[in-house]
């Protein structure tokens, strides 16, 4: 029997047209030719030693811990719903389902990766249910381990690791009676009478449904995907928090591409994505499908309604009703940074295209403590491991803020945060602390008609640490010994904070200055060059500041923060941040030599220091005093 039918009768059959994705036609329908099938193989050999597939035993695993929980689930909401005395026909066929979302959803899981799980439950069932009766039945499970509830998130979280694997489930309660095992979350009716915490919890389901719905090609969309955040997280740019793109950015993007071109298999999808955008006219968005209004309400990204959306610098929209912008967390420097990486990018497919570079020099992570010649170290530390858990993740999530303030800085290109953080050395050896820093690299800007060029950051900083410690004592976190610091040093002074297995990471390919330099034209000289021609001696300077007073903790006043560069070739910053206490520094983390150097200044400032008098007292300087007329001119600020 023939699977199909054949007629022999009247004019020729024409083929149907191929299904349309997105909201433009493909850029090209060409099918693959045979070297791109053979790169795509080369490609996959290079991505499987960083572990980004996992083997079928583990993945059978994750399978068997979800069907548990979705059990668990299920039994959970029959003994609600016995509880509360419903009718016995709708117990037996009340349900409950565990949906998933996010990497694993897609299918882009990497070894040992959490899975993002969402709860949903019919209408008889309350959100306090969730976060009491069901946190109970989880914690006395045998294979729960490390059960924490944060219900007071803007989107509510069961965090758990059940049999190993780390897993964070949401909840949403549907204005249903009971929840069929067919439901589909993309439904938008669904959303009708839902309070915004369950509309929030859905939205992920109902984004990595709707993203594979609108790909050609999912196994080509998956291994495209994989490449793609693998080369993002070895360039430093994925991190959504820090103002780089997410998971679910990368995937929209990927997504787009494979929209544009259809029938292209990985290798040719990877080349494409950093063709199409490293060329895209930001800030128009990226959309894999026209914007639907519901009439529901909901606050949807329209920048024609809402003048916040202007502002928006590289806008990917998420296709699901409500549909948001995925990356309002982008800033100007982080923009800068990811597009001048899809640039460089697109010439290394162009050299893999043509047979003059491996697969394996897209995944080779530049230095980027070769970068820059001038960075910010921040330091997070508290007493506890539990405290410093908390206290990270809030300092993380508020370092954009302080990005966003340097690039408004007339002298500040770009202020690029490295989202990797490192464990930092404890400020006393003998004292239980836990610390974690992160790294900003600053490119500066050539002043005219000037020699020296100083910048004066307290008030950048200070801003933000204020925002930090605010946050902490309104979420009832602050404790006492938690503090932030900041650090200035130049490239040459990373070893002070940073082990040398860092710092010498192998340097990969010599684009540093071909890449930088197109940062902002020719006003910049940024090519990675020696630091040995600094004409004036840089002392390592730190603030150590604590909440919303202005002064140290326990180790005198604020002072001003102060970057004075020479600016011939741009090869001399300074930062002096003189300490409010001659006879103890506040540096006291810092080895010996970086104490030894610390400026001390010649008239010590009162002990109690208010923000407002440092604001009002600092100011720019940008005519050529030379650095000790500039520190005196501080000192005096605020004696």
């Amino acid at each position: 029997m023939m699977p199909f039918a054949i007629s022999t009768q009247g004019p020729p059959q024409t083929p149907s047209p191929q299904k349309h994705y997105g909201l433009s036609s493909p850029i090209s329908l060409a099918a693959p030719k045979e070297t791109d099938c053979i790169l795509t193989q080369k490609l996959i050999e290079t991505l499987k030693p960083f572990g980004v597939f996992e083997e079928e035993e583990e993945l059978q695993r994750r399978i068997l811990i979800l069907e548990k929980l979705n059990n668990l689930v299920k039994e959970w909401i029959r003994e609600i719903s016995e509880s509360k005395n419903l009718p016995q026909p709708v117990i037996e066929n009340v349900g409950g389902k565990i949906f998933t979302f996010g990497s694993y959803r897609l299918g882009v899981h990497t070894k040992g990766a959490d899975i993002d799980a969402l709860c949903v439950a019919p209408r008889h069932v309350d959100r306090s249910d969730f976060f009491t009766s069901f946190y109970d039945k989880l914690k006395l499970h045998e294979e729960v381990k490390d059960l924490r509830a944060v219900e007071e998130a803007f989107v509510p979280v069961i965090k758990l690791c059940f049999d190993g694997i780390e897993i964070d489930i949401l909840f949403a309660r549907l204005a249903l009676q009971t929840i069929p095992e067919d439901l589909d979350l993309r439904d938008d009716s669904l959303l009708k009478n839902l309070d915004i915490r369950c509309i929030r919890s859905l939205n992920g389901c109902r984004v990595t449904d709707e993203i594979l719905h609108l790909v050609p090609n999912i196994e080509n969309f998956r291994l495209t995907l994989r490449a793609i955040k693998l080369w993002a997280k070895c360039h430093n740019i994925y991190s959504n928090i820090l103002g780089f793109l997410g998971g679910v950015s990368w995937a929209m993007l990927v997504a787009r591409t494979c929209q544009l071109y259809p029938n292209a298999v990985a290798s040719t999808l990877v080349r494409k994505f950093f063709l199409v955008f490293s060329e895209w006219e930001w800030p128009n968005p990226v959309l894999l499908k026209e914007p639907e209004e519901r009439n529901l309400n909901l606050p949807v990204w329209d920048p024609r309604v809402n003048p916040s959306d202007r502002y928006h610098l590289m806008p990917i929209i998420t296709p699901a009703y409500p549909q948001q912008n995925s990356t309002y967390n982008v800033s100007v420097s982080t923009r800068m940074v990811m597009i001048e990486e899809f640039k460089q990018g697109l010439a290394i497919t162009h050299e893999i295209l043509l047979s003059k570079a491996e697969w394996s020099k897209l995944f080779e992570a530049p230095n980027f403590f070769q970068k820059y010649k001038h960075y910010i170290v921040l330091l997070a530390s508290a007493p506890t491991e539990k405290q410093h858990l908390e206290w990270v993740g809030l300092v993380e999530s508020k370092i954009r803020i302080l990005v966003g303030s340097l690039e408004k800085n007339e002298f500040i290109t770009l202020a690029h945060v490295n989202p990797q953080s490192f464990p930092a050395p404890k400020e006393n050896p003998n004292k239980d602390e836990f610390c974690t820093m992160w790294v900003i690299g600053l490119v500066l800007k050539k002043p005219e008609n000037s020699e020296t060029l100083s910048i004066d950051l307290t008030y950048d900083i200070q801003s933000f640490t204020d925002t930090v410690y605010r946050q902490a004592i309104n979420s009832k976190m602050f404790e006492m010994d938690i503090k932030i610091d900041a650090v200035y040093l130049r490239r040459k002074e990373l070893h002070q904070l940073l082990p040398n297995q860092v710092l010498q990471k192998k340097k990969t390919h010599s684009t540093e200055g071909i890449r930088l330099t197109a940062l902002n034209d020719s006003s910049l000289e940024l090519s990675v060059d020696s630091d040995d021609s600094l004409s004036v001696p840089s002392p390592t300077s730190t603030v150590k500041t604590s909440p919303l007073t202005g002064s140290s903790q326990g180790k005198g006043s604020l002072v001003p923060v102060v970057m004075a560069a020479s600016v011939t070739n741009i090869q001399a910053t300074e930062v002096s941040m003189p300490q409010g206490n001659s006879s103890e520094s506040s540096g006291g983390f810092l080895s010996e030599s970086i104490l030894q150097n610390t400026i001390q200044p010649a008239v010590s400032p009162p002990p109690r220091a208010t923000v407002t008098r440092v604001v009002s007292s600092t100011r720019l300087v940008n005519h050529p005093l030379d650095l000790q007329e500039t520190q005196q001119q501080k000192y005096l600020i605020l004696s």
